[in-house]
């Protein structure tokens, strides 16, 4: 059985800095997309980063390029997303995806086969 497990949620000031990290087991996801999706309060879930494999281009949403970076390890099954100069607004529930078909855009929420059970990222003074 797959499992995504996301830790290293929490509270945070504005301005300070977190780091999330993502743990598959039960499958390799070293040449597989993998990404980082949010969801604030009452809001829809959406595309944060990832890459299409450990190695590969990372794409970033609009509202976080040049403040959040996406990181891969191939040999850990792992994703990490580090997240620098945090703002009220990215407040939210972040999940861990991936997918399993080779080559899926890590954009597209659809495509994405299985999620971890999230963790909250507060940012409140």
């Amino acid at each position: 059985q797959v499992q995504l497990v996301e830790s290293g949620g929490g509270l945070v000031k504005p301005g300070g800095s977190l780091t999330l990290s993502c743990v598959a087991n039960g499958r390799t996801f070293s040449n597989n997309t993998m990404a980082w999706f949010r969801q604030p309060p009452g809001s829809l879930r959406k595309f944060v980063g990832g890459s299409q494999w450990s190695g590969g281009i990372v794409y970033y949403a609009d509202t976080v390029k040049g403040r959040f970076s996406v990181s891969r390890d191939g040999a850990k099954n792992a994703i990490y997303l580090h997240m620098n100069n945090l703002n009220a607004e990215d407040t939210a529930v972040y999940y861990c995806a991936a997918a399993g078909e080779y080559k899926s855009d890590p954009r597209n929420i659809h495509v994405m086969d299985y999620w971890g059970k999230g963790t909250m990222v507060t940012v409140s003074s």
